[in-house]
C-alpha cells in the first residue's frame, strides 16, 4: 500500500493488529461454543477472553523459526493464556482462522466502499439536478452528434454507480462466509455448531461446503465487482478529461489557489485528479485475473492463493477507496461552463438538427434514401466551408417543396431534444 493513495480507515483494516484481533476473536468464540458443547471447560473459554493477548513483534519472532503464521500466533497466545491454551484451536485447521478472518476483512472493506460510493452518488445527484436543463452537445466517436443536457450526462453516471453499489452489496453477501470445519472440511474433529456460533458472532454465515478453504469463486466475484466499479470511476474520469480539453472546456476540475499545473508552463491547468483516477482504476482491475486464477486449487486445498490475496486484498480495496473519495471530491467541486457548452452547440451552424430534418422530409413524402442524400449534401457544405445549415436548406428547392418555411424553422428548436429530460430524471431519481 502506497501512503500517497491510502486513507487511514481502509489501511487500518489490513494492519496486523486488526488481523490478529480477528484471529483472537475467532479462537475465543470457538472456545465459547466448544465450552457450551462440553468439549472444553468453560473456565478455559473464559481464560481465553480474559488473558488472551498478542504481541506482533513476538509473533514475527516465532514465525521466523516455525515458518507458520498461525502456529506463531497460537504460540504467542499461549504465552498469555497459560495452561488453558491447550484447549484453543480444538479440531480446527489454519484455514479456519485465515479464511474466516479474510472474510471479515473483506466485509469491513466493502462496507467502506459502499459508504464511499454513497458520497459519489450524492455528488452526482446534486450536480445532475443543478444542470438538468443545461443543454450541451452529445458526442459519438468524439464527434458532435445531437444535443443533450449536462444533467442527463450526470444522471447516466448516477444510474451506473447505483448499479455499482448494488454489486458491492452483492459482493459483501458473496464473500461474507465463515469456515470452522477442520482439516478437510468434514467437521470430523469439531461440531458444526461451533461454526454456526462463530459465524453469528462475526456477522457472517456458515460456508455450506468449505473443504479446507472457503471456495475462491466467492473472492473472484468480489474482486470482479470492485473492478466494475473502478471501470465506472474511469469512465466518468475520462469524460471529465475530455470535457476539460482546451478546445472543448465545458467542465474542468477545480483549480485551487496556489496550485501549479506545470513546472515549465505557468498557464497550464491539467486534469491531474481524473488522470490519477484512470490509473487507479487500472490497478484495481489488475486484481481480477489473479483472483480468477485462485479459484482452481488442488483437491481440498493448496496455498497458491495465499500470496495473491495478501497482495490484492489490501491493494484493490485501498486503491478503490481512495479513488471513490477523490472522485466524490472532483464532482462536488467540478467547474462547469454553460457558455462554452452553448458555443460548442453553435459551432457547426445547426448541423446537430440534421436527423430531425431527415425525419421531417420522410414524413412529408420524400423517400428515406433521397432525404438522407439531400440533408447530407447540405450538411457537408457547412462541414467543409462553414455557414448556416438552416439557410442552406431554406435555399434548397427540394426541401422547400416538401417543407414550408415555418415548418423548417421549427425543426431547429433546441428544446425538442431535451423535452424528455424530466422523464429520464424520474426514472433515475424517482
Amino acid at each position: 500500500m502506497i501512503p500517497r493513495y491510502t486513507r487511514p480507515e481502509m489501511a487500518a483494516i489490513w494492519e496486523p493488529a486488526n488481523k490478529f484481533r480477528i484471529w483472537l476473536e475467532i479462537e475465543a468464540h470457538a472456545c465459547d461454543a466448544l465450552a457450551e458443547l462440553g468439549t472444553i471447560p468453560k473456565s478455559a473459554a473464559e481464560a481465553v477472553w480474559k488473558k488472551g493477548k498478542f504481541d506482533i513483534d513476538r509473533i514475527d519472532e516465532i514465525e521466523r523459526e516455525t515458518k507458520h503464521d498461525v502456529i506463531a500466533f497460537l504460540t504467542n497466545l499461549a504465552e498469555y493464556v497459560g495452561p488453558d491454551a491447550r484447549f484453543v484451536h480444538q479440531g480446527m485447521t489454519s484455514s479456519d482462522v485465515l479464511d474466516t478472518c479474510l472474510a471479515v476483512q473483506l466485509v469491513q472493506a466493502v462496507d467502506l466502499l459502499i459508504k464511499d460510493t454513497d458520497r459519489v452518488l450524492a455528488a452526482l445527484k446534486t450536480r445532475a439536478l443543478e444542470y438538468r436543463d443545461t443543454v450541451c452537445i452529445g458526442r459519438s466517436h468524439g464527434i458532435h452528434a445531437e444535443p443533450t443536457t449536462f444533467g442527463i450526462k450526470l444522471a447516466g453516471f448516477y444510474a451506473e454507480f447505483t448499479r455499482g453499489r448494488e454489486r458491492l452489496v452483492t459482493a459483501r453477501k458473496e464473500v461474507g462466509t465463515c469456515a470452522i470445519s477442520g482439516a478437510v472440511g468434514t467437521f470430523a474433529n469439531i461440531d458444526p455448531r461451533v461454526e454456526e456460533h462463530v459465524a453469528a458472532k462475526l456477522g457472517l454465515v456458515p460456508e455450506p461446503v468449505s473443504t479446507q478453504v472457503i471456495p475462491r469463486d466467492r473472492h473472484a466475484a468480489y474482486f470482479a465487482a470492485l473492478a466494475v466499479v473502478a471501470s465506472s470511476v474511469e469512465r466518468l474520469a475520462t469524460e471529465i478529461r475530455h470535457l476539460q480539453r482546451t478546445e472543448v472546456l465545458e467542465a474542468e476540475e477545480y483549480f485551487s489557489p496556489g496550485q501549479k499545473g506545470s513546472s515549465a508552463m505557468p498557464h497550464k491547468r491539467n486534469p491531474v485528479l481524473t488522470e490519477n483516477l484512470t490509473g487507479l482504476a487500472r490497478l484495481v482491475r489488475s486484481a481480477v485475473v489473479p483472483a480468477l486464477e485462485d479459484v482452481a486449487l488442488w483437491h481440498e486445498r493448496d496455498i497458491s492463493h495465499s500470496s495473491v490475496e495478501r497482495g490484492i486484498g489490501p491493494d484493490a480495496t485501498v486503491h478503490l477507496d481512495f479513488a471513490l473519495n477523490r472522485l466524490g471530491g472532483v464532482i462536488e467541486k467540478l467547474v462547469v461552463y454553460p457558455e462554452n457548452m452553448q458555443k460548442n452547440l453553435d459551432r457547426l451552424g445547426g448541423l446537430v438538427h440534421s436527423q430531425r430534418v431527415l425525419l421531417a422530409l420522410t414524413q412529408a413524402g420524400v423517400s428515406r434514401e433521397d432525404a438522407y442524400q439531400i440533408v447530407q449534401r447540405n450538411a457537408m457544405q457547412v462541414w467543409r466551408h462553414g455557414g448556416d445549415f438552416h439557410a442552406l436548406l431554406a435555399a434548397d428547392p427540394i426541401v422547400t417543396k416538401a417543407l414550408k418555411p415555418e415548418a423548417l424553422s421549427a425543426l431547429f428548436d433546441m428544446g425538442y431534444h431535451t423535452k424528455h429530460a424530466g422523464t429520464i430524471f424520474k426514472r433515475v431519481f424517482g
